[in-house]
């Protein structure tokens, strides 16, 4: 909201939902989208942790949610807030809000998110190596 609404920056990097939600609601024609050919597909984990849901008793409730997150309905529901859908026939019918993608995964070139951690992330990692405080 800073970059957006205060002008304050120079370039916004944001997720792809909340980039197409500047461009396409809340400045129209204000900033220019640009996006890349090729990008990480992210995929937040989803699940039931026991412990709560049994403590609580919405066990149900969770799985239902869980049932009905991958369905057509909530898929459409998820493209029409500018998340890229996942399933074919979604994705077709909002294909012209979301430019085309080669997407990998991070195990798929990166072999793993443990293996970026220890080589880009652990003590000693790249980001140390280029991390040079105080220049």
């Amino acid at each position: 909201m800073t970059f957006v609404e205060r002008g304050i920056g120079d370039v916004l990097i944001a997720w792809e939902n909340e980039a197409l939600l500047v461009t396409q609601r809340l400045a129209k024609e204000r900033f220019e989208l640009v996006m890349p050919s090729v990008s990480i597909l992210t995929e937040p984990p989803v699940t039931i942790v026991d412990r709560v849901v049994d403590k609580r008793g919405s066990r149900q409730v969770a799985q239902a949610y869980l049932e009905f997150l991958y369905c057509e309905t909530a898929q459409d529901i998820a493209a029409r807030h500018f998340y890229r859908p996942r399933l074919n026939a979604v994705a077709g019918k909002h294909a012209a809000q979301f430019q085309a993608l080669r997407l990998f995964t991070v195990a798929e070139v990166f072999g793993g998110w443990q293996a970026v951690h220890r080589r880009h992330f652990a003590d000693g990692g790249i980001f140390d190596q280029l991390y040079q405080p105080g220049q």
